[in-house]
């Protein structure tokens, strides 16, 4: 498993809204709200297994608040917050 290069894509911020792009797509993103609620993780299954998603989860920790998931649709997603959760 190689990890991301943070030389290698942009990180955008928007209001409850953090989002991973490259010059050429986008690589993830996480949605939450002003709960730090998670919404939404999305990462491109290319860029999957590589800790993005983890560092997305981190980043919205950095602002204070502890991301917390709402109704996990998938098991990718409830895989990433176990390992969160563990931490």
């Amino acid at each position: 498993m190689s990890k991301l290069n943070n030389a290698k894509y942009d990180i955008l911020f928007s209001d409850g809204a953090i989002i991973f792009k490259n010059i050429n797509t986008t690589l993830g993103f996480v949605r939450y709200n002003e709960e730090a609620e998670v919404e939404y993780t999305f990462v491109n299954p290319i860029f999957r297994r590589k800790g993005l998603g983890k560092k997305l989860l981190s980043i919205v920790e950095e602002k204070k608040i502890k991301p917390i998931p709402q109704d996990l649709i998938s098991p990718l997603g409830e895989k990433l917050f176990k390992i969160e959760n563990k931490q």
